[in-house]
């Protein structure tokens, strides 16, 4: 069974993902959603690669540095040892400003003996829409550019000669080397020296980053893990955050459900940075609330659901037909259609966020003014649309619905728009918005909740289940000890959780069908499980949902019901937030009892 056995390094500002076998299989320069250099991930035979392959391999092994994102492939050869050191640098000067170049290294430590291998280096810059020359000679480093359609450029700067980087020879390794793919010509000489200060400096960045990470003790490897994903994902120069780096990877193998997710879903980044906020991670929350209100510059313009990196608002989407797609699964696409949708959803879960940071930061919080005009613009788009229908969580792009979970977070909107008055003491909003969250909890509990199935369903009127729903208490919309809470969770268990796994819902939808499983929906039911009482049988499927991550306990969008290999965009943003979320209220409970035992014994 083939799997995303890949590492992922990055700097917050572009970022590669490693095979287990320390192959270059993607990235794009000099920023997430620039056009790949190196795109073997969706294209085998065009795509582009840079591999490193031992002459007499035992057996390899991937591994993080603990605690960074520096990834380490160990070879263990007849002829010697080494290890492959991958990182993209990044570090704070000593004029506290970032260090994050759109640069790779990856750095050749040797170990023992005299290990041989070949490097085969073959970018192909564009996407792989045409032909990329490689050429050196006359600097001390490999140029390769392309010679027809739009033109894109990268450098390779290296320890070991560049003819032989290029025609593939055997190297013996008796010493440390490097090789620096890099977007930009360099100004200073790349020694050896100078690659391995980077990567200590790095290291030390990478070190301290997750020293500020609260943790519990029962996940806290898991949570630093998930945390350390969520940071790449987090675009330096914007303060965006991206769903995952990659684009077109398929839910289901041989299907159609290949998208871009190299952009900011309002909704995702939300999720994430709060998320990141309760870990320890302030500066993240400001960074991103910069970002939206960069976006949203004027009172009552309609909020899109995603945004580019840099805030851009058209995202056309096109596919690239010249690829063949990860394991011939096409279209490759490249841009995304859904900016265009009516997600009403993504309101409730913005003001969620911007309440958490009144709540922390009530008296030093900048920005205050220019935020309140965001809440009260919201609230007022919300006031005009709360009552038509939408697209959706899940982005369904035929017919508008009215969907439950984006009515209970129109509710969330008000409820957090009314706290956030509170905590100014504007009694006059106060007074306004309460009536406007009222109507909302009476319309969801009068429309969403079904008598005969017994159960929130997915849409007004509708017999269909949907895992979002369960997120309607963790929002505080309603008691986890409320019988149609504890109803609706066990009526979605039984009828989307498949061996363990949770569809998002089972109705046809214009693209079929759904084949395999959302990841975060899994640790939904883990979460509502556990809220209402089966704790034992939420900590176990926890456990076994936690197997199902790569090698280096990275996830995905996707889960395959059968075989449990993971599909769909990778690392994905939303898969480990749930992660962290899901780790927290377990250990807590956890604490609790460790607590309680603690006074009884003291008794």
């Amino acid at each position: 069974m083939k799997n995303l056995n890949y590492g992922v390094v990055g700097n917050c500002r572009s970022a590669a993902l490693i095979s287990e076998t320390g192959s270059l299989d993607w990235l794009c320069l000099p920023q997430f959603d620039s056009s790949s250099a190196f795109a073997k991930i969706i294209d085998k035979e065009k795509g582009g690669s840079f591999e490193v392959i031992p002459e007499k391999l035992i057996r390899s092994v991937q591994y993080y540095k603990k605690n960074t994102n520096i990834l380490c492939t160990r070879f263990i050869c007849e002829d010697g040892i080494f290890e492959l050191v991958d990182f993209m640098p990044r570090y704070i000067t000593e004029n506290n400003d970032y260090y994050s170049p759109p640069d790779l290294v990856r750095y050749f430590k040797h170990i023992k003996g005299k290990p041989s291998f070949r490097i085969f280096y073959n970018p192909k810059l564009d996407y792989a829409r045409n032909h990329t020359e490689n050429k050196y000679g006359e600097f001390d480093f490999i140029k390769s550019f392309t010679t027809t359609g739009t033109y894109d450029s990268l450098y390779l700067y290296t320890s070991f000669g560049c003819e032989s980087v290029l025609n593939s020879d055997i190297i013996r390794l008796e010493k440390h080397e490097f090789c620096l793919v890099t977007y930009n010509q360099k100004l200073l000489k790349q020694t050896d020296e100078r690659i391995y200060l980077i990567m200590q400096r790095t290291k030390t960045y990478w070190l301290n980053w997750s020293e500020k990470t609260k943790t519990h003790p029962k996940y806290k490897d898991e949570i630093n893990r998930s945390a350390l994903v969520l940071k790449l994902l987090n675009y330096q120069k914007s303060g965006a955050v991206l769903a995952a780096i990659t684009t077109s990877l398929p839910e289901t193998i041989g299907e159609v459900r290949n998208w871009d997710y190299r952009f900011c879903w309002i909704r995702d980044g939300s999720m994430v940075v709060k998320i990141l906020t309760q870990l320890g991670h302030y500066n993240v929350a400001k960074r991103y609330l910069d970002f939206i209100m960069d976006i949203i510059p004027e009172k009552k313009e309609k909020v899109q659901i995603m945004y580019g990196i840099n805030g851009e608002k058209n995202l056309q989407e096109y596919e690239l037909s010249h690829l063949a797609g990860y394991e011939g699964s096409k279209p490759v696409r490249v841009g995304n259609a859904a900016y265009k949708q009516k997600q009403n959803d993504i309101y409730g879960i913005l003001l969620d966020l911007i309440h958490q940071q009144f709540e922390l930061f009530e008296n030093s919080l900048e920005h205050t003014e220019e935020l309140c005009t965001i809440v009260r613009s919201i609230v007022n788009v919300v006031d005009e649309n709360w009552q038509k229908p939408d697209k959706g969580i899940w982005e369904i792009r035929g017919k508008s619905l009215h969907f439950t979970f984006s009515k209970v977070m129109c509710w969330v909107a008000f409820d957090r728009a009314v706290k956030i008055a509170k905590l100014l003491k504007a009694d006059y909003y106060v007074n306004k918005w309460i009536p406007y969250r009222e109507a909302v909890k009476k319309d969801i509990m009068k429309n969403a909740w079904n008598e005969k199935v017994q159960a929130f369903t997915q849409y007004y009127g509708s017999d269909d289940l949907d895992a979002s729903v369960l997120l309607m208490e963790s929002y505080g919309f309603i008691d986890a000890s409320d019988e149609k809470y504890v109803s609706t969770v066990l009526t979605i268990q039984k009828e989307l959780e498949h061996d363990g796994l949770m569809f998002r819902y089972k109705n046809h939808d214009d693209f079929g069908t759904p084949k395999s499983a959302f990841t975060i929906c899994s640790f939904w039911l883990i979460n509502s499980l556990f809220k209402i009482g089966r704790k034992q049988e939420a900590k176990e499927k926890f456990d076994i949902l936690m197997s199902y991550s790569n090698h280096l306990g990275l996830f995905s969008e996707d889960i395959d019901f059968v075989s449990k290999r993971l599909l769909g965009n990778f690392p994905q943003a939303y898969s480990h937030l749930a992660v962290i979320e899901t780790a927290l209220n377990l250990s807590e409970d956890q604490s609790s009892e460790t607590e309680g035992l603690l006074e009884q014994l003291n008794c």
